[in-house]
């Protein structure tokens, strides 16, 4: 009898990507979206379920005799009860690795975006003003080359590794702060946190969050930033506090590229959504991990995690 594969949440994988592979495994149902109240209902007569974001809580999988496996379509498995899974002996499977190169890629985009103004640059050329200005040039906005400045990067996980790597080939020196503080064995300066915060002319933020890194960037330690730093976060939301961030954006010049937030989608009532200066924030709707090669790695694991389960007999 074929599996039947229930697919949760195919919006946040992105329409473009062809999820037919999936029908070798059994019968598959597909859903754009789901809500907490409509969980159950859709999966109650599942083998394989795949979510991305949708939680799966014990009692809901409890009710699901048939369920055998859950396929994460992402790295973090907090969106599934790990302990009520193996109670009931489902297996959790995820797929690590597969964005690393595109949130990179994302990392130097808000970067580069930040350091060389190009939202004011670009409103320059469109509004006309660069045409009437008589110049072949506009240097009223001044920026720095990276070679030569200091890299903090808190997290040294394979994103912080591969962000060190491309920064050295830029020219920064880099140094890191390590949030277990056993991930130490680098060939780059291992700083206390405010020594990192206090002497980076960039900082930017891979790590987990969990409760060593909940609010670890706050109202105590942002004043520690030099003026005109760029602190970048494309870990997890909630690593800065974003209403301490909000009031030090107003405050004076520094800048922030945020990949994540705390609450998402972006909640309108989020302080960051008043901030004054707004040429010193750039936030993206959680887009690092997701290039077209990115979800097709995706995909790929979770064919294999299928793969993998099925023949494990």
């Amino acid at each position: 009898m074929p599996k039947q594969i229930v697919i949760l949440d195919t919006e946040t994988l992105g329409r473009d990507l062809d999820l037919s592979v999936l029908e070798q495994f059994g019968e598959v149902t597909a859903y754009t979206t789901t809500t907490a109240d409509e969980t159950l209902s859709r999966i109650q007569n599942a083998d394989i379920v795949i979510s991305n974001k949708v939680v799966l809580t014990e009692e809901t999988m409890r009710q699901c005799p048939s369920l055998e496996l859950i396929c994460i379509a992402a790295t973090g498995t907090n969106n599934v009860d790990l302990d009520g899974a193996k109670k009931l002996n489902i297996a959790v499977k995820n797929v690590a690795g597969y964005s690393t190169q595109s949130v990179v890629q994302h990392t130097f985009a808000m970067l580069f975006y930040l350091l060389e103004h190009m939202d004011y640059y670009h409103h320059v050329v469109q509004s006309g003003l660069w045409s009437m200005s008589g110049l072949f040039t506009d240097v009223s906005r001044p920026f720095h080359e990276l070679s030569g400045k200091k890299w903090g990067i808190i997290g040294m996980g394979s994103i912080g590794q591969e962000v060190a790597r491309v920064a050295t080939a830029f020219g920064a020196h880099v140094g890191y702060y390590s949030t277990s503080g056993q991930n130490t064995e680098h060939p780059y300066l291992n700083q206390p946190l405010d020594v990192l915060l206090s002497t980076s002319d960039i900082i930017s933020i891979h790590a987990p969050l969990n409760d060593k890194t909940y609010a670890l960037v706050n109202e105590t330690n942002l004043p520690l930033l030099r003026d005109k730093a760029i602190l970048l976060n494309l870990g997890r939301g909630g690593i800065i506090n974003e209403t301490d961030l909000a009031y030090e954006l107003d405050r004076r010049e520094i800048y922030a590229g945020l990949d994540v937030l705390e609450k998402e989608p972006f909640d309108p009532d989020n302080r960051l959504n008043g901030v004054v200066h707004k040429e010193r924030l750039l936030i993206t709707p959680h887009i690092a991990w997701s290039s077209i090669e990115a979800r097709r790695k995706l995909l790929a694991g979770i064919v294999s995690n299928i793969e993998t389960y099925l023949n494990k007999g």
